[in-house]
């Protein structure tokens, strides 16, 4: 039996997407142990976590242990690595402790190179120095995206040719019950509101959409923007002033959900992101995606969404004028949301990251022949 401990230091802080993907990874791999999955015979998983971290709900097969009085970089750099004791450890959220060599770690993509402008100095340092630090040291890397896949390579020089696959899901949104609530209290009609979520950071290119909004004045339909922003990563961002433009900020995931359910369309304009959950988490509800045709959004979103350029104001509104004027267009995007994001599955991403621990930890008779999916 291999020992796997994972790195629980996200579980302190309040949930962004990769906090997000961590979570559901876990959940998915204790259903898969409870199910007896070939991909995790022979493993056995406990989440380490700094002093007074709440554990996660509903876990029956992962176990759950604080240990150390520190926290952040600190707890994850030096007294984590203390508490292996031989175990492999597991990362699933970027950062990882420099001096292990005996870990998986899913880095989810190279903004803080790219996006120079978007991230405070003191972050991009941080993330510059480690992240071809835990390239070059850790026995096994994973990312979300063949995307990102390339954006490590040519950004931080991490070699490619062994690196695993274990993308996102949506499907995690269907186990959350609409708070139906929602629209009343924002004061939201059905189906007469464009949702957009996300991070108010500038890579998120809201204020873009919110400028190319304004065409949707008098139509009935406003952008409704839900996110919270993070001062102490990045900058932040304006946001045009606009009758068609709500901020809404943090809503929980019933409140979210109910957004999904009701919306007319889901818009997602980000210019850079390693994967891109909210869009499949739309489709999951059938709310038909319109979206940047940059970076990773098509690989994840295929045929199931309509495309603009982020860059181009034009091309936006545009798309916001079609989706709301073709109901047809928008019924055929619903069908085709809901195929494509029938297709990503969080057990998968759990098997790829049990497969590449097999294949770096154990022995070559206990890897399981299941295969991760490009």
């Amino acid at each position: 039996m291999q020992a796997v401990v994972i790195n629980g230091r996200f579980l302190g802080r309040r949930p962004t997407g990769v906090d997000r993907y961590a979570l559901e990874v876990i959940r998915a791999l204790d259903v898969l142990i409870g199910q007896g999955d070939a991909a995790v015979r022979g493993l056995s998983f406990e989440i380490l976590a700094p002093e007074g971290t709440p554990a996660p709900q509903g876990l029956q097969h992962v176990k759950f242990r604080c240990a150390g009085k520190s926290t952040g970089y600190v707890w994850e750099q030096f007294t984590l690595p203390g508490q292996l004791r031989g175990r492999w450890l597991l990362n699933l959220c970027n950062t990882a402790p420099l001096i292990v060599r005996s870990q998986s770690v899913v880095i989810h993509d190279a903004a803080t190179a790219r996006l120079r402008d978007v991230f405070s100095p003191v972050f991009r340092r941080a993330y510059g120095f480690m992240m071809p630090a835990i390239g070059r040291r850790a026995s096994a890397i994973l990312t979300i995206s063949k995307f990102s896949r390339n954006e490590l390579q040519q950004c931080w020089g991490i070699a490619t040719d062994q690196m695993a696959l274990a993308g996102g899901s949506g499907e995690h949104i269907l186990r959350v019950v609409p708070d139906p609530t929602t629209l009343e209290r924002l004061n939201l009609r059905p189906q007469a509101y464009v949702l957009a979520v996300g991070s108010v950071a500038a890579h998120k290119n809201f204020a873009r959409l919110a400028e190319a909004a304004k065409v949707l004045e008098g139509t009935g339909v406003e952008l409704a923007v839900v996110g919270a922003a993070l001062p102490e990563v990045f900058g932040g961002e304006d946001i045009a002033q606009s009758p068609a433009v709500r901020r809404i900020g943090y809503v929980n995931d019933g409140e979210l959900r109910a957004l999904y359910d009701h919306a007319l369309a889901f818009a997602f304009p980000s210019v850079y992101e390693g994967f891109g959950l909210p869009p499949l988490e739309a489709m999951q509800c059938g709310c038909p995606v319109i979206a940047s045709n940059a970076a990773s959004i098509p690989e994840v979103c295929a045929e199931a969404a309509w495309y603009f350029d982020p860059f181009e104001q034009r091309s936006i509104q545009d798309a916001l004028l079609r989706i709301v004027a073709n109901r047809d267009h928008r019924t055929a995007l619903i069908a085709a949301g809901r195929l494509r994001s029938s297709r990503f599955r969080w057990s998968d991403s759990a098997r790829a990251i049990a497969t590449s621990i097999h294949r770096r930890s154990c022995d070559a008779d206990l890897a399981p022949a299941w295969q991760a999916p490009e």
